[in-house]
């Protein structure tokens, strides 16, 4: 089940509204995880099987090109700036680059415990715990993350990149989703 971007709300063209679009992907599939782990105790139903494949698809193929849109396509640009404002930004963005580092352990303990889920229909006691725990700990750290994010890196990154530097952002993006970058309206993306 590919993930769509760029069709809702942003295109190709407002890459960080496009990344800001993915941050409601992300509160979206943290809280099927959520549900998920309030559920683990009972019989998997046929929805719960198919929430949380989902979920983990998301956050193992498309979540990482997210990060991969802020690290190596955005942050950098950013770093070129010699700009007061942006400066005192950056230091957020080492922060939000440390989170990126510690999300990865606790995704593969959810992918971990959630494969095991769905292939044997039930986890151990402590390995529902170890979910809960996992899927707590991201949602408390990505609202965090979120937060800055949208509230400061991306509305600055809005004001102070270039049209061109926004362009060459965008297609970065669209290459990793391997999709051609076209006009508003005339594609469909996948990512």
């Amino acid at each position: 089940m590919p993930v769509q971007i760029g069709a809702k709300t942003h295109h190709f063209t407002d890459p960080t509204g496009l990344l800001s679009d993915c941050h409601r992907r992300i509160d979206t599939f943290l809280s099927t995880l959520a549900a998920v782990a309030d559920v683990l105790d009972q019989p998997m139903s046929e929805h719960t099987a198919r929430s949380l494949q989902a979920a983990l698809q998301y956050f193992r193929e498309a979540a990482p090109k997210h990060t991969a849109d802020e690290e190596e396509s955005l942050f950098p640009w950013l770093r070129e700036r010699d700009n007061p404002e942006v400066v005192s930004a950056l230091r957020a963005l080492d922060e939000l680059e440390r989170d990126h580092d510690t999300v990865s352990p606790l995704h593969a303990e959810v992918e971990r415990l959630g494969a095991q889920y769905l292939a044997m229909g039930s986890l151990s006691a402590s390995d529902c715990d170890t979910f809960r725990t996992a899927v707590k700990k991201l949602q408390s750290m990505y609202a965090d993350h979120i937060r800055v994010e949208d509230a400061v890196i991306f509305p600055l990154a809005a004001r102070v990149l270039s049209q061109e530097e926004k362009t060459v952002i965008a297609r970065e993006m669209a290459g990793r989703r391997n999709v051609a970058l076209t006009p508003v309206g005339a594609q469909k993306e996948r990512g």
